[in-house]
């Protein structure tokens, strides 16, 4: 037994001590190496009556490889777009445009602006100044997924940049996929809250309900702000007038409400239990201090008659600050003033049982309509399985 507590001990400074050195080196490579490789290897052109050239842009992550056709004037438009977001041009330049020859008649020119595109495209992947990386802009335009936010950013800035926007000065949320992204962040807060109110459930110390309360109240606090600003985008990028060119469908905006809504429910019914945890904290030590004094006061009645009454039932070490200096008649007075309270806090549990009862019921009636919905979505799904069978059978006979 003791030689294998020992090697286990062993193993963890060893893995300790690996981590340790090995961390400032991966922070070191995530810094500098960028996360994806961006190409434009080819071009091509467009099919109709107005042939313009298309730039194949093929990009390498981690997991997935994938091409993007864009045209010259959407660099155009991505440039500008860079340029008024960051308040700054990028440091890398486009190849300008010719007046007086065409792509799509002269392989030179298409080849040297491909080069230049390529090397614009590379230069802002790769410089050290991750600003316009960390736009929406440069994700959009390369299609980039929520992971790939920024190569260098957090996803806690970008959790800071809509916590600030909602009237602090950011700005707001205008870009369908940053709303999805703040949506994966609030999702998350709620996370961290109900998991902090599981630690505080389970905490053995007062202190260390109390720093859980804490950080289930700071989740929640900002889960709230992410709420009002989702809501808000959500209005926003159904502008007519914005400048971002993705717009939503109604199911896609309506689905988006119910993600909302959802997540309201829950962030009520975290904040309710997180108030019943304290109702119940306070309560127990109102408890506590009432037991105390009960055993006090019993101390006190089982005194033998004739004693002093100074000295009856009276013991010393048990005393406290309320009930020093009381006589008998005083300490009476105290035990029926802390049943009055006692009544009151039992009473303030009873509320609070109430309103746990009525959430329940809330979240089972949630749970019949969501069941109800479900079973309508099987009756449609069995109703157009039964219409693709008629389709194939008479598929079928006029094969």
């Amino acid at each position: 037994m003791e030689s294998s507590s020992c090697l286990h001990a062993l193993n963890s400074r060893i893995r300790e001590s690996i981590l340790r050195l090995a961390g400032p080196i991966i922070a070191h490579e995530h810094s500098m190496a960028p996360s994806i490789d961006i190409a434009i290897p080819s071009t091509a052109l467009s099919s109709g009556s107005k042939q313009y050239t298309i730039y194949n842009i093929t990009l390498r992550l981690p997991l997935r490889s994938y091409t993007l056709q864009k045209r010259y004037s959407d660099f155009l438009t991505f440039h500008q777009s860079l340029t008024e977001q960051v308040g700054a041009a990028p440091p890398a330049t486009l190849p300008s445009k010719s007046w007086f020859k065409s792509t799509v008649s002269s392989p030179e020119l298409t080849e040297i602006r491909r080069q230049g595109l390529e090397t614009y495209l590379q230069t802002l992947n790769s410089i050290e100044d991750n600003r316009w990386r960390n736009t929406s802009i440069w994700r959009t335009f390369l299609n980039l997924p929520s992971s790939f936010a920024s190569q260098t950013s957090s996803k806690a800035g970008q959790l800071h940049s809509v916590l600030t926007g909602s009237g602090a000065g950011g700005a707001p949320i205008t870009d369908p996929t940053v709303w999805l992204d703040s949506h994966r962040d609030l999702k998350a807060q709620l996370r961290d809250a109900r998991l902090n109110l599981t630690n505080r459930d389970q905490a053995s110390t007062p202190q260390k309900q109390h720093e859980a309360s804490a950080a289930a109240k700071s989740s929640l606090v900002k889960a709230g702000t992410l709420i009002s600003a989702l809501e808000a985008g959500l209005t926003n990028i159904q502008k007519p007038n914005t400048s971002q060119s993705q717009k939503l469908g109604a199911g896609e905006t309506r689905r988006r409400k119910d993600l909302l809504s959802a997540a309201k429910k829950d962030k009520d019914a975290l904040e309710n239990l997180l108030n019943a945890m304290s109702q119940k904290s306070k309560l127990d030590s109102a408890v506590a201090n009432i037991a105390e004094h009960t055993d006090l006061l019993q101390t006190s009645s089982t005194a033998k008659p004739g004693a002093s009454s100074a000295r009856t039932g009276r013991v010393l070490g048990k005393e406290t600050k309320e009930t020093q200096g009381l006589d008998n008649q005083g300490l009476l007075q105290l035990q029926q003033q802390k049943m009055k309270d006692q009544d009151l806090d039992v009473d303030e549990i009873r509320q609070i049982v109430h309103r746990q009862r009525v959430l329940a019921e809330q979240i089972n009636g949630e749970l019949e309509v969501q069941n109800e919905m479900l079973r309508m979505v099987d009756e449609d799904v069995d109703r157009v399985q039964g219409k693709i069978d008629i389709a194939k059978k008479r598929i079928g006979k006029i094969s």
